[in-house]
């Protein structure tokens, strides 16, 4: 359902409010040709509106002719500022990018990053943002999994449809993301609201069985049928199934990478107010998805770069597949159990 301007400028306001943004601040809007109009238009005048200093920065799309789809998702680490010195020196100098392209998984946004300036992403479609509007309950309850999280030797994921994946842990730190910026340097997501690390490199082992249901991104599809994938001492080894199961083959091989069947991020959805079922209501290209990633109880595995947690693996392709009814336990112990929140986080109904 359509959103009004005054909604979503409230809903700026509120996010905004909670990254800390002050009067005299400078605002840039990073946008490129896919920016939804409604989300600039509303962020401008919010920020404006709390006495920001607000620019706009809009750059020309990149890697179409290297992409296999038109999600922002797709195609990884070369973006419009590569190389663009004179843009890269407008974002060091504000004090928040609202980043309504997609800078993610670019080493653009780590130099950035380190300055000091806050970098916040949205670029899900307008009524998704108003009904994930973030809060500061997200933030409590990702931050009391990242105490789980954090100092934990091992990660075992199983489920009754196949999955026993071990994932040792401790090289990568834990990532937050709640869906604001209120610290300087950091980056995220709205919407968002889960927890996340990566496996040591070259350690996890087992099987991943992605079920019947399950959803595979950027593809953003349901699987129709199972799909057995094995992993070897960090990297899949081998991709068993129907048609869903070639699909992703095709769609891993299409990259010509070694590294882009590596084991990336793992962690486990928080957010009650992401429903499982949401994107079976969205033309493919109106959504990158969040909703499927961010869904209380799910398992979220990665294949593909592990720089945004300071390694060293940049590889284009990054696939995310959230998994439904598994028991994620770190060190034996559970915190999701057949697919829902356990140790008080539960906020609503896992699917």
């Amino acid at each position: 359902m359509a959103v009004s301007d005054h909604d979503l400028i409230s809903a700026w306001k509120e996010v905004l409010t909670l990254s800390k943004l002050e009067p005299g601040q400078i605002v840039t809007v990073l946008t490129s040709s896919s920016t939804h109009p409604q989300t600039l238009s509303t962020a401008m005048t919010a920020a404006a509106l709390m006495g920001a200093t607000v620019n706009r920065l809009d750059l020309p799309p990149v890697n179409a002719e290297k992409a296999l789809s038109r999600d922002s998702l797709a195609y990884l680490g070369t973006t419009p500022l590569t190389g663009n010195r004179a843009a890269i020196a407008a974002l060091k100098e504000s004090d928040l990018v609202l980043d309504l392209m997609t800078l993610l998984f670019s080493p653009e946004q780590h130099e950035i990053l380190s300055t000091g300036t806050k970098i916040l992403l949205a670029v899900e479609p307008p009524e998704v943002l108003v009904r994930m509007v973030p809060s500061a309950d997200d933030r409590r309850r990702v931050s009391q999994a990242a105490r789980l999280l954090e100092g934990k030797r091992e990660m075992h994921i199983t489920s009754d449809a196949g999955t026993d994946l071990r994932c040792p842990l401790g090289e990568f730190p834990v990532i937050q993301e709640y869906g604001f910026v209120d610290q300087p340097g950091r980056w995220d997501h709205w919407p968002s609201g889960f927890v996340l690390t990566w496996p040591n490199e070259r350690q996890t082992n087992g099987t991943l069985v992605i079920d019947r249901g399950d959803i595979l991104l950027p593809m953003k599809c349901y699987a129709q049928e199972a799909i057995v994938v094995t992993v070897k001492d960090g990297f899949v080894t081998d991709i068993e199934g129907g048609l869903d199961a070639e699909l992703l083959s095709d769609y891993m091989a299409s990259f010509k990478d070694p590294e882009a069947y590596a084991m990336s991020h793992i962690g486990w959805g928080l957010q009650p107010r992401a429903q499982w079922s949401t994107l079976a209501m969205y033309d493919r290209e109106a959504t990158i998805g969040m909703d499927a990633r961010a869904y209380e109880g799910n398992f979220l595995f990665s294949f593909g770069p592990n720089n945004e947690a300071g390694g060293s693996r940049t590889t284009a392709c990054h696939i995310d597949i959230p998994l439904r009814r598994c028991t994620v336990a770190l060190d034996g112990t559970p915190v999701v159990k057949d697919g829902k929140v356990l140790d008080g986080f539960v906020y609503g109904n896992s699917q």
